[in-house]
Formats: C-alpha cells, sequence, structure tokens
C-alpha cells in the first residue's frame, strides 16, 4: 500500500509540474489574440505567485483540519478548475480572474505533498518526488507546442492538461484510504487529535526558522535568476549565438531534473546535510565558469554545473525539516518555506532585470556569487542552532 500511496504521489507532483510552463510556451500566441504588451504575462504570473504564497501559508491549517489526502485532492480540483478557466478565457482580465484558484490550488499541495513524504519516505523519495515535478514541467510546453503545430490554438493545449488533472484528481479521490494509514503527520489522520495550528508568528519564531526562510528565499532566487537571465548572460556577455544560448537554457531545467535523479542513489550514501554541501559546491565552481571571459564553452558548463547543484538542495532541506523542527511543527515550517521560494522566485530574477538594464547583464555570476554566499551562511546557522 505504501509503495502504491508513494505511485500516486509522484504522479500528483508530475500533474504540478505540468502547467508551470504552459503559460510561458503559449503567450505568444495570447498576446496576439488579446492584443496587450507582452509584458502582461508579469501580470497574470504575479497573481499566480501571490495566491501561492497565501495558500502556502494557509497549509499547516488545511492539513490539520483536513489531512494530506483530501488537501491534494482538492488543490489538484482547483488547478484544474484553473486551467478549464484559462481554455475557455478570451480578454485578459479573464485569465487574471482564473489565476487566482491557480495559485491558491499550487501551494497547498505543494507545501502539503512535500511535508507528508519528509515525514513517511525517505530522503531519497524526496530528491525522486522533486524529480517528477522535472519531468512535468518538461511534457507541458510540449503538449502546448504539439497543439500550437499542428493547427490548433492555445486553448486547447490548457484544455488537454486540464482533462489530465481532472483524471488525477479522481484518483486522489479514490485513494483517500491510503492516506489514512501509517504514521499521523500531525493533521490527525489516524484519529488522534489534531496538533495545535500555530500562527505566522509562532512559526518564526521558532528557533532555526528564520534561517531556513532565507534559504529556501536565495535557493529559488538562484534559480529562478539562473533560468530566466542564463541564456541572455550568454548570449550577450558570451558571444554564444541566440539559437545555442536558448537550447542550453532549457537544459538547465533537465540538468535539474536528471540531478534530482541521481541524487535519489546518492542520499543512500550521504545524509541531507552532506547533499545540501555538494551542491552549494558545484553551484560555486558553476559560477566560477561563468566568470571566465574566455569564450562560450565555460559559459555553457558553468550553467549546467549550476543547474546539476541546483538538484539536491530543496529536496533535502525540505526532507530534513521535520528532523530539524519536529513533526509537530514541520508543516508549519513547510509552509512558510514554501511561501519564502515564491517570494524569492517572484522578486530577485526582477531584480536583477534591473541590475542588468541599469549597469550589465556580465553581472550575473556576481550577483548569483552573492546569494549563494548569503544562502550557505544561513544553512550553516540553521545547522548550528538545531545541533
Amino acid at each position: 500500500m505504501a509503495s502504491l500511496l508513494l505511485a500516486i504521489i509522484y504522479l500528483s507532483f508530475i500533474s504540478l509540474g505540468l502547467p508551470d510552463a504552459l503559460l510561458g510556451s503559449a503567450w505568444p500566441s495570447m498576446v496576439h489574440q488579446f492584443d496587450i504588451p507582452l509584458s502582461f504575462a508579469g501580470i497574470v504570473s504575479g497573481i499566480i505567485s501571490a495566491m501561492t504564497v497565501v495558500s502556502a501559508l494557509q497549509s499547516d491549517r488545511l492539513t490539520k483540519r483536513l489531512g494530506s489526502g483530501l488537501v491534494t485532492a482538492i488543490s489538484v480540483g482547483m488547478t484544474a478548475l484553473a486551467l478549464f478557466g484559462f481554455s475557455i478565457s478570451d480578454q485578459f482580465w479573464m485569465l487574471c480572474l482564473w489565476a487566482v484558484p491557480y495559485g491558491l490550488g499550487a501551494g497547498s499541495v505543494d507545501a502539503s505533498l512535500n511535508n507528508y513524504v519528509a515525514i513517511h519516505y525517505e530522503s531519497r523519495h524526496m530528491s525522486w518526488l522533486h524529480c517528477m515535478w522535472g519531468v512535468g514541467i518538461s511534457i507541458g510546453p510540449y503538449i502546448m507546442s504539439y497543439a500550437l503545430t499542428n493547427g490548433m490554438v492555445w486553448n486547447t493545449g490548457y484544455r488537454v492538461i486540464f482533462i489530465m488533472q481532472i483524471v488525477l484528481t479522481l484518483i486522489l479521490v479514490l485513494s483517500l484510504p491510503l492516506w489514512k494509514k501509517g504514521k499521523t503527520d500531525g493533521s490527525g489522520e489516524k484519529g488522534d487529535k489534531p496538533a495545535k495550528v500555530l500562527k505566522l508568528k509562532e512559526i518564526i519564531a521558532i528557533p532555526g526558522a528564520k534561517a531556513v526562510m532565507v534559504t529556501f528565499f536565495c535557493y529559488c532566487a538562484i534559480e529562478q535568476t539562473a533560468i530566466l537571465w542564463g541564456a541572455s548572460f550568454m548570449s550577450i556577455s558570451r558571444g554564444v549565438s541566440a539559437e545555442i544560448a536558448a537550447s542550453f537554457a532549457s537544459l538547465f531545467c533537465i540538468g535539474i531534473t536528471i540531478g534530482r535523479a541521481i541524487s535519489g542513489f546518492m542520499t543512500m550514501k550521504f545524509s541531507d546535510p552532506q547533499m545540501i554541501r555538494i551542491g552549494f559546491g558545484t553551484i560555486l565552481t558553476g559560477i566560477v565558469f561563468l566568470f571566465i571571459p574566455l569564450g562560450s564553452v565555460p559559459a555553457l558548463v558553468g550553467l549546467a554545473l549550476i543547474g546539476l547543484g541546483c538538484a539536491p538542495i530543496y529536496p533535502c532541506v525540505i526532507h530534513s525539516t521535520p528532523t530539524h523542527f519536529g513533526e509537530q511543527n514541520s508543516q508549519a515550517v513547510i509552509g512558510v518555506q514554501m511561501a519564502s521560494a515564491y517570494v524569492g522566485t517572484t522578486l530577485m530574477p526582477p531584480l536583477f532585470g534591473v541590475i542588468a538594464n541599469t549597469v550589465s547583464i556580465s553581472l550575473l555570476p556576481v550577483y548569483l556569487l552573492i546569494i549563494l554566499v548569503g544562502m550557505f551562511f544561513m544553512y550553516e546557522k540553521l545547522l548550528k542552532i538545531k545541533s
């Protein structure tokens, strides 16, 4: 039964990744249809991010009241509803409206599933769980591309993903009895009295909470900044052709996915802190390569190494959360970790965009290095507090 439930959880994380890159791949067609500025994509993605932060902060309350399984089923169903809304939208304000349930659904399922796996499964399963997200985010654009290149409109791509999410919602509903087996995750799923729901100020007051929040903020700042600006850096600062830069930038996400698959096996030998430090060292090596002004090869290698270095950090920090903060607090702490991650994703890549526009895009390795140093010291502070 545990293996069957784990397979369903993996499937859920694939579904979590499926819509994540749809907006970007469909946006050129959507801009043409709605006759709006290209920059309006930031409005839609901003609403999604804001709602994701809100729902991540509420994940502790929802999970302790409803249980991980029901929260996951409701969240995926809500995301499916939002995708259907996108598919029938014919005006820009409708996209903004449906972005609200999309973000609310994504944040809750992300935090709840991460906590459930952190408590009930081993570190390798957490790495493979996030590898499944990479599979999903790779499949989504392919579905959209297939629709657009075969005489269909972008709405069709959203509708296909909607159908897939509805099927998963039904599977999750049927699997609810499986979630109640095994030890509790603090939600009272074995008939126990639910643990106390912590307020935000109480969560932040837990020793080490602020350190892990900043760690997550910095991690997502590095990951998303590299994804958004890596191709432009290689093209403008290192003379790589736009075509090669774009294709190699797409390999950054593939590198994270493959890296997490490999990390799952490495966790059988190395502890979570060791895996995280290996990730730090690999990112640092990649940044050093970006500093080398010797054409395209060092830049390409550097970006690939940064992707591989990112692979173990996110899942291993999450998996160690119950160990650091206790199972009774882990859902609350993971909720604020997710919120911090989304804030980092929302704020830091645009900030570098301002720097690149006003100073120079060649400062990308400096920017990434500063964030990496901050992440390293905050993680080491967390370990010192919890030692």
